[in-house]
């Protein structure tokens, strides 16, 4: 999940006083101009971006043929999809950089999909570099699986038990039923709603529990889960796998979070989960669908094709054991897993991405580029090594640099409107006013609340352009 930014204690309320938010951007002006940020100046204005970053009626079931109360249409499901899953996506490190592996978990929702109440959603499936325990969907079908979870897993039925559930949800239209259109502008403020006052740990605030927009996108009632459970475990026996999939998979997160409960907090968050739902899965198993029983669980099949990522177990775990460190504010011990963790898999984008920014929090902010930098050779197609760089620019008093990132970060990810924000900044510390301007009102036109926006303003007021 995205990291969280924080959002400074005077700018929390809405009551802030007009003349506490004039007072901090003019300061923070002057030492944009003189190019005298400081490392909390920096990490405030990416985290006041962050903010931006966004995004009824009724209808029949397609599962029940029941009048149900929607909140967004079929389109508008596909439409969060198209807009948001990149940039969540993203958030969670970008697909792992194994073609197999996506494959095969593809090949296997491919295989689910045969069975499900809406065939026609355009529902497509990725491993994501991801440490912590979890797997989400967007309305329309846009899932996403933790390369944390997949690595626990022990054969394919598990798999398809997972993805069935993430379809239960699409096929309940869950999401449609409970958030509706205030899904869209909850995602746009999900990163910032989550929050600390102290500018130090922006890169950090949230990697531990790891509860972003995919939380918002993927928060179902206990009704909700027990829906999905059941239309996964009939999408899981209809593709031929044991209904019994369903079950170890519920035993599976039970046991390890009884183990390590730290780990499992977002995946219990976003899935409610409770001895119930794999006693009730059991019933199942052991009733309706019996007739599944020897049905193969495709074990061998499974371990051959996650080989090269059950490989990597030891590396997410050490990554895991960092995040949590991270979450509290034990950068040495954060420092040390991330250690750990490139000494066995010296290329993991996600360990470097990590490492890059428990040294940012430290202030090393030299050998934090460092890290973003290998991070970024190591996976150039993926943009969060891209942003961290022009983070860390503007921290280094490079606004060029962190200019030409940003402009790369938006090519590779557009629909950012913090990212228009960012480029502002970096242009007025150049002493590009009138380019800085244009990018402000940009800004201004999309989202006009938040503390980017009050920023702006204030920016746009003081130069005259706005009254």
């Amino acid at each position: 999940m995205p990291p969280h930014r924080p959002i400074p204690e005077s700018f929390r309320h809405a009551g802030t006083p007009a003349s506490a938010l004039h007072d901090h951007a003019h300061g923070l002006a002057r030492r944009l101009q003189a190019n005298r940020l400081s490392r909390r100046d920096t990490l405030w204005l990416f985290g006041a971006a962050v903010g931006a970053s966004a995004l009824s009626g009724c209808a029949t079931s397609p599962v029940t043929g029941e009048r149900i109360l929607v909140g967004m249409s079929e389109s508008d499901e596909r439409a969060v999809d198209r807009r948001q899953a990149p940039h969540q996506f993203s958030a969670d490190m970008g697909a792992v950089q194994d073609a197999g592996v996506n494959a095969y978990v593809s090949g296997v929702g491919r295989r689910l999909q045969a069975g499900v109440h809406r065939p026609d959603m355009p529902y497509s499936y990725r491993v994501l570099n991801a440490n912590y325990v979890n797997a989400y969907t967007f309305p329309a079908g846009a899932m996403g699986v933790t390369r944390g979870i997949l690595v626990d897993l022990q054969d394919e039925s598990e798999l398809a038990a997972l993805l069935g559930h993430e379809l239960g949800h699409v096929n309940a239209r869950h999401s449609a039923q409970r958030q509706g259109q205030a899904l869209v502008a909850q995602a746009a403020i999900a990163t910032v709603s989550v929050a600390t006052s102290d500018s130090r740990w922006s890169p950090l605030v949230g990697i531990g529990s790891q509860i972003g927009a995919s939380a918002l996108l993927a928060s179902y009632s206990r009704d909700n889960e027990r829906e999905a459970d059941a239309l996964g475990q009939g999408y899981l026996v209809r593709a031929g796998y044991p209904a019994s999939g369903m079950v170890r998979l519920h035993q599976l997160l039970m046991d390890e979070h009884q183990r390590q409960p730290s780990m499992l907090e977002t995946l219990f968050a976003t899935h409610p989960m409770a001895p119930e739902r794999r006693e009730a899965a059991q019933r199942l198993a052991d009733s309706t669908y019996a007739a599944s029983r020897n049905a193969p669980g495709g074990r061998e099949a499974f371990m051959d094709n996650t080989a090269t990522m059950r490989r990597l177990k030891p590396t997410i775990e050490a990554c895991k054991q960092g995040e949590t460190a991270l979450s509290r504010k034990a950068l040495p011990d954060a420092q040390r897993q991330f250690d750990a963790a490139l000494r066995l898999s010296p290329r993991d984008y996600p360990s470097l991405l990590r490492m890059s920014q428990t040294f940012q929090a430290q202030g090393r902010l030299a050998d934090a580029r460092r890290y973003a930098e290998s991070a970024r050779e190591v996976y150039p197609q993926e943009a969060q090594a891209v942003k961290q760089l022009a983070s860390l620019k503007m921290g280094l008093r490079e606004p060029e640099g962190a200019l030409r990132d940003l402009e790369t970060f938006d090519r590779m990810l557009p629909g950012d409107p913090g990212t228009g924000f960012l480029k502002g900044v970096a242009l007025e510390a150049m002493g590009r006013r009138e380019a800085a301007a244009q990018e402000y009102r940009r800004f201004l036109a999309v989202t006009q609340q938040g503390q980017a926006a009050g920023y702006a303003s204030q920016r746009l007021k003081a130069w005259g352009y706005a009254r």
